[in-house]
């Protein structure tokens, strides 16, 4: 089960996923494990923080398989298209946000009652960002 999911609507996802947003389970780097292959990587500094996002790939199709983070060296964010079953793990408000809402498609539809950050999460030096929750679904506009 990931530790958290991350759903995220920054432009870098955005384009990454060609969709509206990403959804991004997350899980503790040291026990994510590649059962096969051997994926490239693509570096690509983050507009937000500045740092390293470490973009893991298959070579023989190109598709995005996971994420891994100058700045969460601990952590890794999967493709979560890339399940064999995307939707095994749930999205509920005390292990899920959304972030990068300032930069999400204007028909957007957040549901009710889970954290959602304009920006992300933390600023660059670690802070918390207050979050919002919105009583009912909520559309971008």
């Amino acid at each position: 089960m990931p530790n958290r999911v991350t759903v995220c609507h920054c432009r870098f996802c955005q384009k990454a996923t060609g969709s509206a947003y990403m959804v991004e389970p997350i899980f503790d780097a040291d026990t994510f494990v590649v059962l096969a292959g051997s994926p490239k990587t693509f570096d690509q500094v983050s507009a937000g923080s500045g740092k390293l996002v470490h973009v893991h790939f298959c070579p023989d199709c190109g598709t995005k398989l996971w994420l891994s983070f100058e700045r969460f060296p601990n952590v890794v964010g999967v493709y979560a298209g890339t399940f064999d079953e995307p939707c095994w793990f749930p999205i509920d408000p005390a292990t899920s946000k959304h972030v990068f809402l300032g930069a999400a498609r204007s028909d957007t539809v957040v549901p009710a009652g889970l954290p959602t950050f304009f920006e992300h999460a933390t600023t660059n030096d670690g802070a918390a960002q207050k979050a919002t929750v919105f009583e009912t679904c909520h559309q971008i506009r």
